[in-house]
């Protein structure tokens, strides 16, 4: 019972097949099980994070007889054994009990349990009892940070018991809140886009007078959790239950050997579904409870596979209609929100509105193949590759090749076309693509907002660049001519340098550096000024409604960038509206739209203290589609915008000068 303290008429049930089952193999994980208690594992990079009361000294729980229970770290060996066992994080595990942990699936945030503690002291109900809250926390450059509870947890009742499904739009826990079918139940939120919903009850289908907790949701759908309630072999028992279509499953016990008659409980499984671990209590182990390894060749009886389809891309030179090989696709999928999950495919650049103010426009540019990784798949002789997906998820395709235009493309997989194709097109570019980075001349550090000037000797003509927020700057150069290449910013010396396009042959590109040196330290300190617009050109708002168009938040995921780069930094967020509509309700409808960029914000990590919201409603449009006057609706969705006023910023950039020489 020390479980639910701190982590907290039978019905018929079905059992998985014994027989089906003969052929699993478990192991005890003796090399990270210790003479105390371990359990819920969580799979975490190459390796896994875990629950242990393993710490010989420090404060004893008097309920439970042990040391507060903390987060640890283990590795996986050549056999997917976990070894050397280490604490997780000095910023997550605290002087009371950490519990089971969720990740996302880029591993940037986590979800975890812990009693309610507040700065450093326990917070208690009206009972005086401290109870378990669900809290997030995200990943920084030296250790977790920003860690804060969720808001639907309170001090009278325990949420505890994290688990994410496989894109985290839905969060599932346990809970005694009010209003359950017994002690513990499994509930779970959705992410709407801005916030998590109330908690909703699995009901009675998973729920019963008894415990359900130690909730785990697979990618292909299915939910296992422990149970005292369901009908078992004793203790806690493991179950499944597949929560993947519109009609739910059946719950199923797992049966043994993953069942004993002791406590079974807290597994999670790779996603081919052959293998994973558990913790139990059961006889045999070397502690209190230990966590146990399975192998399971021919999968979990009852478990429905994740249904995989298969993508052909054929990529074909336009000009000829030839296959077109050595294209590079990478596949990224898109989140609840429809933003791209596992990383981003664009850079964020602030361009100067005028060469006499110092308002910017916030400006995407997509980033070059290699700062995007590996491909996911190249084409062979033939023009194609052969992908395979998982069903029934949102994707996007970049599909690139030096001297063809990259090309973007949505795919949706249905389960029912087990088979899919796509013909790719590739549109020739009559140029050389150069990349460039500005750099400070002595620690090659990258400079922002650097004015780059294109010059080409055939036409004279000049192109003006802009350096991204790392430096970068990139542009297509014609065939045949001569370049000169000037790099300018206030307060450092200009740098020039000569590219010549003149008898090049085949697929190749330039990569630049121009080093810039500063006139002195000082211009270096604040890349951005207090009183700086950002004019937010790639969110737009739909007439007559606050949510953000989840396809056009790109803006909003470069400022959360930039804010989690500079801590200091504080904004003003004033969003506008068109001239439709009466004055009073746009200021209204304008303040809900600062509101709701300030949610976005503050859900990606930023503290809600550093941003202000101001409504403008119809005060501020930028063209002539005032009151009264007949505009294109697309003129109209250029007046409804949000900027970003910079209020306050402290840093200094990530590059310095250290004056006097070396």
């Amino acid at each position: 019972m020390y479980r639910f303290y701190i982590l907290f008429p039978l019905l018929c049930i079905g059992f998985a097949n014994l027989r089906a089952q003969s052929t699993v193999s478990i192991r005890n994980c003796t090399r990270i099980n210790s003479s105390a208690l371990e359990f819920s594992p969580s799979f975490y990079g190459n390796g896994m994070v875990f629950v242990s009361s393993r710490k010989r000294s420090g404060e004893v729980d008097k309920i439970t007889g042990e040391t507060y229970f903390e987060l640890f770290y283990a590795d996986f060996d050549e056999d997917g054994m976990p070894i050397h066992p280490a604490p997780f994080s000095a910023e997550i595990n605290s002087d009371r009990h950490e519990g089971q942990v969720s990740f996302t699936k880029s591993s940037d945030k986590m979800y975890f349990s812990r009693n309610s503690i507040s700065k450093g002291v326990p917070q208690a109900g009206k009972d005086d009892t401290v109870r378990m809250r669900v809290y997030e926390a995200f990943k920084g450059s030296y250790d977790w940070e920003r860690v804060r509870p969720l808001p639907f947890n309170n001090l009278n009742y325990s949420c505890m018991h994290p688990s994410l499904n496989y894109d985290g739009s839905r969060l599932f826990f346990a809970s005694n809140m009010p209003g359950g079918y017994g002690k513990m139940d499994i509930y779970f939120v959705d992410w709407d886009g801005t916030k998590w919903t109330d908690p909703i009850n699995l009901g009675p289908e998973v729920n019963t007078s008894g415990n359900e907790v130690f909730p785990y949701a697979h990618d292909n759908g299915a939910l296992f959790f422990a149970s005292t309630g369901h009908r078992g072999l004793g203790g806690l028992d493991i179950y499944m239950i597949d929560l993947s279509g519109d009609e739910w499953g059946k719950v199923i016990n797992l049966g043994q050997p993953y069942n004993t008659k002791a406590d079974d409980f807290g597994l999670i499984l790779d996603k081919e579904s052959t293998r994973g671990f558990f913790s139990s209590n059961r006889s045999g182990g070397l502690g209190k409870d230990d966590i146990y390894a399975f192998d399971a060749p021919a999968g979990l009886q009852g478990l429905k596979p994740v249904v995989q389809v298969s993508l052909r891309i054929t990529a074909i030179d336009e000009e000829n209609n030839a296959s077109e090989p050595n294209v590079n696709v990478r596949v990224f999928e898109r989140a609840n929100d429809g933003l791209i999950k596992d990383g981003n495919t664009y850079a964020a650049t602030l361009v100067p509105a005028t060469d006499q103010s110092q308002d910017l426009i916030m400006r995407l540019n997509r980033k070059n193949d290699d700062e995007l990784g590996s491909p996911t798949g190249v084409t062979g002789r033939d023009g194609s590759v052969t992908l395979n997906l998982a069903a029934n998820r949102e994707y996007v395709l970049l599909i690139s090749k030096t001297g063809f235009k990259t090309q973007e493309l949505p795919f949706i997989p249905k389960a029912q076309t087990l088979k899919n194709s796509m013909e790719v097109r590739m549109a020739h570019i009559n140029c050389i693509p150069l990349r460039g980075i500005a750099l400070t001349d002595k620690y090659e550090k990258p400079i922002p907002n650097t004015k780059v000037r294109v010059i080409s000797s055939c036409n004279g003509q000049e192109v003006l660049l802009t350096s991204n927020l790392d430096g970068s700057f990139d542009h297509c150069l014609d065939l045949g001519c001569t370049y000169t290449i000037l790099a300018e910013k206030y307060g450092f010396k200009p740098s020039q340098t000569q590219l010549s396009t003149e008898n090049v042959r085949g697929s190749r590109s330039f990569s630049i550096s121009m080093r810039l040196a500063p006139i002195n330290e000082e211009v270096m300190r604040k890349p951005l000024a207090e009183g700086t617009v950002i004019v937010m050109e790639n969110i737009y708002y739909d007439f007559n409604k606050a949510a953000i168009r989840t396809t056009d938040a790109r803006d909003l995921e470069a400022l959360t960038r930039l804010m989690l780069k500079y801590p200091t930094m504080e904004v003003e967020l004033g969003a506008h509206t068109d001239s439709r509509g009466t004055t009073e309700y746009n200021q209204q409808l304008s303040v809900r739209r600062a509101e709701a960029a300030k949610e976005f914000l503050v859900r990606k990590g930023v503290a809600a203290n550093r941003i202000r919201t101001t409504g403008f409603g119809e005060t501020q449009i930028r063209n002539h589609c005032k009151e009264g006057i007949e505009c294109a609706e697309k003129e109209h969705q250029f007046n409804r915008r949000t900027e970003v006023k910079v209020l306050k910023i402290n840093e200094a950039a990530q590059y310095e000068v250290k004056p006097g020489g070396n």
